[in-house]
């Protein structure tokens, strides 16, 4: 009988982490050290849904999964918990949270189940002696990439009631910070340029959240429409031999051009 995948993923983790003949890099890792490569996978496998290759999301599913083997690895060699503990634990939280599928509700729409999700929360939060939190922007994780934790917290006080009443209102909101900045260049010093290109973009934050847009996301597609169109125009430009800087400006922007008119 063959071994179960997931069993035999623990295996090959155990086998890695043995003090007795184990990897060094693997053995070398805490909790805190594999962090950055948990926040890489994540971010791998938003690349490979964008990318809409199954394969490639499989491996990098994979990837992440390895992840959470290891963390968990590391917690069961400390006494804490174990992988199983942690597959418990979330589907636990599943069935309490979804009174609606497991339990005897029924007929919520999609605002109710939202409603019913924060108090459960809350009750969980109480249950363990958590108070709630006094502050409405409490609990939005500092280690979320700048642009997505800003439509978190504008969405946070948006639910209070501290919001623009449109999009037209935020894009106006846009203007004036463009305009700050391009005072702060004109006469100001680098830190007072900083503030006010962060002002400008947790207002674009704000413009996005207010069309239903996840600003992360749309920058994640824009950082990949401009690398797909740079190295199209790289390569139209570099095909006599030359190379970008001895081409010139000029002769870049008008293949760029021409890229752009290729994609419509």
């Amino acid at each position: 009988m063959s071994t179960p995948p997931i069993a035999r993923l623990l295996g090959i983790m155990a086998r890695l982490r043995d003090p007795d003949g184990g990897c060094p890099w693997d053995l070398a890792q805490t909790h805190a050290s594999i962090v950055p490569y948990t926040i890489e996978e994540a971010y791998e496998v938003a690349e490979a849904v964008e990318s809409g290759d199954p394969e490639e999301l499989r491996d990098e599913l994979g990837d992440l999964l390895f992840q959470v083997v290891f963390q968990a690895r590391i917690a069961e060699e400390a006494g804490t918990f174990a992988f199983d503990d942690v597959a418990t634990a979330i589907a636990d939280k599943m069935v309490r949270r979804h009174p609606h599928i497991f339990g005897e509700v029924r007929g919520l729409d999609q605002a109710a189940v939202n409603a019913q999700w924060a108090a459960i929360k809350a009750e969980e939060r109480a249950a363990k002696g958590r108070p709630a939190p006094q502050d409405t922007l409490a609990g939005v994780p500092l280690a979320l990439p700048a642009l997505a934790r800003a439509e978190k917290i504008s969405r946070k006080a948006a639910s209070v009631g501290f919001d623009w009443p449109d999009a037209a209102e935020v894009i106006a909101k846009v203007r004036e910070e463009t305009d700050e900045v391009a005072q702060a260049l004109a006469g100001e010093g680098p830190e007072a340029v900083a503030e006010e290109i962060g002002d400008l973009l947790f207002s674009v934050a704000n413009l996005a959240r207010h069309a239903g847009i996840d600003p992360e996301e749309a920058l994640r597609r824009a950082n990949l429409k401009f690398q797909r169109r740079f190295s199209a125009m790289e390569a139209e430009v570099t095909k006599d031999g030359r190379s970008l800087p001895e081409a010139g400006l000029a002769a870049m922007e008008a293949a760029w051009v021409a890229v752009k008119r290729r994609e419509r």
